[in-house]
């Protein structure tokens, strides 16, 4: 990386979002507060007004219409962002169907947090999770640096001709989004616009003098052929964010992929996670390692498009895969929303291995090395039992 390039800042994971939209010069930015998003939108309404970002900044009355506002703009061939989180993300999920049906390469951040009822302002994945349906590409980040990065890497995606779908950056809600890291910005937007220039298909923008109509009535005879377009963009969109890292990578110097592993070779445990929970799975793998115990770590940072062949070149000599989910898919055959992808993917690829789904950190609930270390003794004695498949997620730390 060349240093002279950056500067380095301390900066929350929503202040780093925040840079991010400033330094690819976003036109539109609509958005209505919801904790623990709210700092995403002040500091870029503070970058507007001091004339660090020419953009226009939409005050709307709901999230619902945030999205709706982003979608006019995208539509009109603006580079628009939004932010969001929890209640909010589905107040939005009417939209979210819509924005990605009509093809619009808009961006959002997502501080996680989980769902009322009960009402929790804290963090875990239930937002997220909920709209992995919507034909969204969607990024986890583990820290602010990556946010940052991460941000300006989704408008290379979506605004890509193969592509054109909307995606989405999550992090978790308050630990990441209300604490600080030192975080690389480009001293000058120039890179970031040269990395991401501004340009985009001329045939989905609305255009007085070639005019088209979005947002029609497709009758039985055509909708389906919507939808199954909207498949084959998903479907031609890993080779797309695979450049788009690559590029990133040699351009910057920092190195992303779909997922990152951690103490991999020689281990027969792996445990699969995601956002910054992963930093403590690292932790405890270390502590572990000195007390005999060799796990590997695996972080799932793209959900959608879900990264088959990365996750199976990553854990097709482990034994056993322990996938900790931070959502809950209410009634599903397991109830992790990720261990079941991981359920559906070894039956698909005929693999011998044993999957265990534990839910963990459901409304920012604690959880520490020392948990860690205590799911993996459980999971070796349900191997030593037998127990190759767990009938239903494991609930760990829950009062019964």
């Amino acid at each position: 990386m060349e240093k002279d390039l950056w500067i380095r800042i301390p900066l929350s994971s929503n202040y780093a979002a925040a840079h991010a939209v400033k330094d690819v010069d976003v036109d539109v930015v609509a958005a209505y507060p919801i904790t623990p998003q709210t700092t995403v939108v002040e500091k870029i309404a503070e970058f507007i007004a001091n004339g660090e970002l020419n953009a226009e900044m939409i005050h709307v009355e709901s999230e619902h219409s945030a999205l709706s506002a982003c979608i006019g703009a995208s539509a009109a061939g603006a580079r628009v962002f939004t932010a969001t989180s929890a209640q909010g993300l589905e107040l939005m999920h009417e939209m979210l169907h819509i924005a990605s049906g009509l093809r619009l390469p808009i961006v959002m951040s997502i501080a996680a947090r989980a769902l009322s009822a009960p009402l929790s302002i804290w963090g875990d994945y239930s937002d997220v999770m909920n709209t992995r349906d919507s034909s969204w590409i969607t990024i986890i980040a583990s820290t602010a640096q990556e946010v940052y990065d991460s941000i300006i890497q989704a408008y290379k995606v979506a605004e890509n001709p193969d592509v054109l779908l909307p995606v989405m950056v999550a992090y978790d809600g308050f630990t990441m989004s209300h604490t600080y890291e030192p975080v690389y910005v480009a001293k000058d937007r120039s890179i970031i616009l040269d990395y991401v220039p501004k340009k985009r298909p001329s045939w989905n923008v609305l255009d007085v003098e070639k005019p088209i109509t979005m947002g029609v009535v497709a009758n039985p005879d055509w909708y389906y052929e919507f939808k199954y377009q909207q498949v084959v963009a998903m479907e031609k969109s890993p080779e797309v964010l695979k450049e788009a890292f690559q590029e990133f990578e040699k351009r910057f110097g920092r190195r992303y992929g779909f997922i990152e592993t951690y103490n991999l070779e020689n281990s027969k445990i792996g445990i699969l996670t995601y956002g910054g929970l992963y930093g403590t799975v690292i932790e405890a793998i270390d502590y572990m390692k000195k007390m005999g115990m060799n796990v590997a770590a695996i972080r799932l940072r793209v959900f959608r498009p879900f990264p088959y062949e990365e996750l199976l070149k990553a854990i097709k000599n482990l034994e056993a895969l322990i996938v900790i989910d931070r959502a809950i898919s209410f009634g599903a055959t397991l109830e992790g929303p990720v261990a079941m992808e991981l359920a559906t993917m070894a039956y698909k690829k005929g693999l011998d291995i044993a999957l265990h789904s534990y839910i963990a950190s459901i409304g920012q609930r604690a959880v520490t090395e020392e948990d860690v270390i205590a799911i993996v003794k459980n999971t070796v004695a349900l191997l030593e039992k037998g127990v190759k498949v767990t009938e239903k997620s494991i609930y760990w730390g829950v009062r019964l």
